[in-house]
Formats: C-alpha cells, sequence, structure tokens
C-alpha cells in the first residue's frame, strides 16, 4: 500500500470527535481524491503533514520544540517524506528525528487535524494530522540544533509562552489519548 493510499485509509476510518473535525476529516479524504500528489510538498493547493504531542510515560508532561522560524513553542512534525510507508511511520520518524528520543509508542488512531497556512511553495497549506506518542519512562529528549532552537519537557497544564491554540488543542487531545489508552479517563 502506498503513503497515499494508507494516509486515505487512516482518514476514512477515523471517527473525528465533533462537526468541526468531521468537516475537515472529509476535506483532507476530498484533497487525497483529486491530488495524486498530496502527500509531498510538492502540491502547492495543500499538503498532508504528520505531527504529535510526545506525553511522558506519566501523562504529565510533553515534549515541545522552538521552532527555528516562527519562534514559537510547538509539536513535534512536520513534512511527510518518501522513505515513510505509512502515516503513523512518519509520525515516529519526526517525532524521533524532533525530540531525540527513541522507543516512542505511537497511539493507533489520530486525535485531531487541523488546517493552516504555510509558506512552502510561495503559498500553501498543511493538512496536518496530529498524533499522540508515548515516550518510555525515563526519557530525555536531545535537542538538534538542525531541527529546533530549544526543546524540552512542559507540564501539560503549563504549556511555555509563546505557543498558539492548535499546539494547546493537540496536547489536550493527546493527553486524553493517552489516558484512555491506560484505561482511565483524565
Amino acid at each position: 500500500m502506498s503513503l497515499h493510499a494508507d494516509a486515505r485509509a487512516v482518514l476514512s476510518a477515523w471517527a473525528a470527535p465533533d462537526e468541526r473535525q468531521e468537516g475537515l476529516r472529509r476535506s483532507y479524504v476530498d484533497h487525497l481524491d483529486t491530488h495524486p500528489d498530496a502527500m509531498w510538498r510538492s502540491c502547492l493547493p495543500g499538503h498532508i503533514t504528520a505531527s504529535s504531542a510526545v506525553i511522558s510515560a506519566e501523562g504529565d508532561r510533553v515534549v515541545l520544540t522552538l521552532h527555528r522560524v516562527h519562534r514559537m513553542w510547538l509539536q513535534t512534525g512536520g513534512h511527510c517524506e518518501p522513505r515513510d510507508a505509512t502515516l503513523g511511520a512518519a509520525v515516529l520518524r519526526e517525532a524521533v528525528e524532533e525530540s531525540g528520543i527513541e522507543d516512542l509508542t505511537l497511539l493507533p488512531e489520530p486525535v485531531r487535524l487541523d488546517r493552516h497556512a504555510v509558506p512552502c511553495g510561495g503559498g500553501s497549506f498543511h493538512l496536518d494530522v496530529q498524533y499522540a506518542v508515548l515516550a518510555p519512562p525515563g526519557a530525555t529528549p536531545v535537542i538538534d540544533p538542525e531541527e529546533s532552537a530549544d526543546l524540552g519537557w512542559f507540564p501539560v497544564e503549563a504549556l511555555p509562552e509563546p505557543t498558539d491554540e492548535v499546539t494547546r488543542s493537540l496536547v489536550s487531545a493527546a493527553v486524553e489519548a493517552v489516558a484512555a489508552h491506560r484505561g482511565y479517563v483524565r
């Protein structure tokens, strides 16, 4: 199965948590149906990206990266690459590259979607598919200066500034997903 087909299957099967997310889900599937190159940054109307909130084993902290260009604390994530066999593989690759943490566990389905404007190709959209990723106990993030200006663990209830509503919403959804994954409601 191609990365494009995997993304379409993931998004077709995903049960969106509300009407707004369902509208985004449908628009992502339509975009994939319309654009055979939807997984690549060369798709200038917009392209699928993969990101995650990396949550601590205890469920109380998140790894955030200080974006080199935007100078904001954001989740890990980015563009899909030809070596990514699945959307989940793209999420894990980005999370490991940007957090420096190995042995991450990807929760099985997206927790939310976000569509936002970006400067790619002179102006485009990221159709971001966002996941929760669980870090192993005792994990220590390791900054890669090629990836970010800074990196660290932050309490999920007290994210650093500046950040944005997308990151706050993702962290909240990821914490709930991790709690549900463990069999309890936060």
